[in-house]
């Protein structure tokens, strides 16, 4: 009767794709020896691995022990897929700026990815192909950044921070994705890269109430005055970032449900959507809110000669009649908050952080606060949670005080302090 091995000698045996499989072949002297075959990313795979066992010996493999090392050599055997073109990080870049294009991707999106492209990926890995580019390369590429240098050799005046790091390299890893399933790369070294730790800074700047209406009764007088005024409350008493508030139209002031709709936003240059989807809100309109949109709904109308259009802008240059210039607006802020005596290093999104803090010390529920600010992230919140108000937390920390003062009082001390010698 054949055994197994025997009937194995010489052919393979046909299996499921991916298991492999195992042939014998005979070399000059007679010696019979175990080869194993497999394909893994479009590639053929054969390896040798060992003697077969002849009949009445104990030298060399069974079939069991065969099967057995070809399944730890499918396992362990890394084999690298087959590469078609053989591009740059330039030349998938411009390709995989087209594909975010025709994707729809937000205009600032496309320009972070340009300018990542632009100032790091393209000049540091220059004419090398995307296949050649291993992690060590990616490890090489963060000491530079953490170092403050370009790959141009030019020094920066500081370093990059750990933020800045992370999202540069994210574009990297995005790129090699892209490149690995049209067939320009056979992996994506990215993901064996360890990226520095953000420690989020817990101080947040922010005015009071009363500084606020102390910048706003500070806007600078002239052309942009009623403009600004109600810029600044708006934003103080809503929450809305610098770009959905450029981004305001008179149809998106609810003047009955006593609300302010984020529809849009302005970035670049160009009107789109929010931030993110939790960006698309509304959000409770304040007595004060509503009365200085009023007053600039006047003046619209008294300048312009008309009733402004639904579909006009709220906060339109009177200028220009274009959207907001914001690095004007800065200039302008800055100017008003000189002049209410205040810190000038302030920047307009501390008027963001002016609602949140106050809402938050004002007991509203830290989930309302997230709808409110569009905040895609409850984490982001939480950074507003040490301003709610916690008497009762210290009602509590009080009442079990009393307790132990009145126990002090009684002449208990021993257990506290221990005895006297």
């Amino acid at each position: 009767m054949q055994s197994e091995d025997s009937a194995a000698a010489g052919q393979s045996q046909r299996r499921s794709y991916g298991t492999g499989s195992l042939y014998v072949r005979t070399d000059r002297s007679g010696r019979d020896t175990w080869y194993g075959y497999w394909r893994t990313n479009g590639r053929a795979v054969k390896r040798r691995i060992g003697l077969r066992r002849a009949a009445g010996s104990r030298e060399g493999l069974t079939r069991a022990q065969a099967e057995a090392e070809l399944r730890r050599l499918i396992g362990e055997v890394k084999v690298e897929a087959i590469v078609g073109e053989r591009l740059t990080v330039e030349q998938v870049g411009q390709r995989y700026l087209h594909y975010l294009q025709s994707k729809g991707r937000k205009p600032s999106t496309i320009a972070a990815v340009r300018g990542h492209l632009t100032h790091w990926h393209s000049p540091f890995f220059a004419e090398r192909s995307l296949q050649a580019i291993t992690a060590e390369d990616i490890a090489d590429l963060i000491s530079l950044m953490h170092a403050g240098e370009r790959p141009s050799g030019i020094t920066r005046s500081k370093q990059l921070s750990p933020a800045s790091i992370r999202k540069i390299v994210s574009t990297l890893h995005a790129l090699f994705d892209f490149a690995t399933k049209r067939g320009w790369a056979s992996r994506n070294p990215v993901d064996s890269i360890e990226l520095p730790e953000v420690t989020r800074s817990e101080d947040i700047r922010f005015l009071t109430p009363t500084e606020v209406r102390a910048v706003v009764a500070s806007a600078v007088p002239g052309a942009h005055e009623a403009i600004d005024r109600a810029l600044y409350i708006t934003a103080a008493m809503t929450g809305l970032r610098q770009g959905e508030l450029i981004a305001l139209r008179w149809r998106d002031v609810d003047w009955t449900a006593a609300r302010v709709r984020v529809r849009q936003n302005y970035v670049l240059g160009e009107f789109g959507t929010p931030k993110s989807k939790r960006s698309t809100r509304s959000v409770p309109m304040a007595d004060d809110v509503a009365a200085e949109l009023e007053r600039l709904y006047r003046a619209t109308e008294a300048r312009i000669g008309r009733e402004p259009r639904e579909d006009e802008l709220v906060f339109v240059d009177p200028l220009t009649g274009e959207p907001l210039n914001k690095k004007m607006v800065l200039l302008r802020y800055r100017r008003a908050l000189r002049a209410a005596r205040l810190d000038e290093t302030h920047r307009f999104h501390d008027l963001r952080h002016t609602f949140g803090t106050q809402m938050a010390a004002a007991g509203v529920a830290i989930r309302t606060l997230q709808e409110w600010m569009g905040h895609r992230d409850i984490q982001t919140t939480m950074r507003y949670a040490d301003y709610t108000p916690s008497t009762h937390e210290a009602e509590l920390i009080a009442a079990a005080f009393d307790q132990t003062v009145v126990g002090l009082r009684g002449g208990e001390t021993e257990d506290i302090v221990g005895p006297q010698t």
